[in-house]
């Protein structure tokens, strides 16, 4: 298809194009007028060690920070448990329920810990927040046979701040190609209603069926 005839074709079939780019960009109006934050995330970084008397090894310098270094591997593999999440419905009671959205995750660098906290709430969040400091302070040592019953000092490094959830690169990318597909839905319609129309609409029509033309009558001009 020449220049000439893609215009013609835009020229009759513009309709066919445009009603389902419009439709594209109706859809994809709510995701991009939506500036609600997706969610709230949040971490707590700290550091925890045994208390001085529990230490079975000479005390030393390395030793004290292996130790730390061990038990805050041990509380990464309790804090995304079922059992840490049975701690914090009891530490929040009435509350429990905002758990249903809880996303929870942990993970250490040697004797710093980082419990990632993830909700869609923003108040139920920073309540749950406060709620796991306290268990993991509190209540270490009845899941830790070898702190002998008496909890593990906890420190809180940094003072924990609430963060929004940025839209997925999915939902950026959601827009472009809403319309997207909507101006390639209305190109092929409008081809699909060009092959299937039988009936001559230019002179040029005539010549691409082997036709010769002889001449052509003007169409009547209003006086």
């Amino acid at each position: 298809m020449d220049y000439t005839s893609a215009l013609r074709l835009l020229s009759r079939r513009w309709w066919l194009i445009l009603l389902p780019f419009v439709a594209g960009i109706g859809l994809s109006l709510p995701t991009l007028l939506d500036d609600a934050p997706r969610g709230f995330t949040l971490q707590i970084r700290y550091s925890a060690a045994q208390q001085p008397d529990l230490l079975a090894i000479e005390d030393s310098f390395m030793d004290t920070w292996l130790a730390s270094e061990l038990v805050v591997n041990a509380f990464t593999d309790w804090v995304p448990s079922s059992r840490f999440r049975d701690e914090l419905a009891a530490q929040l009671d009435e509350a429990a329920d905002s758990l249903g959205g809880l996303g929870i995750a942990a993970d250490n660098s040697r004797s710093v810990g980082v419990i990632y906290l993830s909700h869609h709430d923003h108040d139920a969040l920073a309540m749950i927040a406060d709620a796991a400091q306290v268990v993991l302070a509190q209540r270490n040592a009845d899941y830790f046979p070898q702190l002998r019953g008496e909890a593990a000092q906890i420190s809180i490094l940094d003072v924990p701040w609430i963060g929004t959830v940025s839209p997925s690169m999915s939902e950026r990318l959601r827009p472009l190609l809403q319309t997207g597909i909507g101006l390639l839905l209305g190109l092929t319609l409008a081809l699909l209603a060009e092959h299937l129309d039988r009936r001559l609409h230019h002179q040029d029509d005539l010549r691409r069926m082997g036709i010769h033309l002889l001449g052509s009558i003007p169409p009547e001009r209003a006086i």
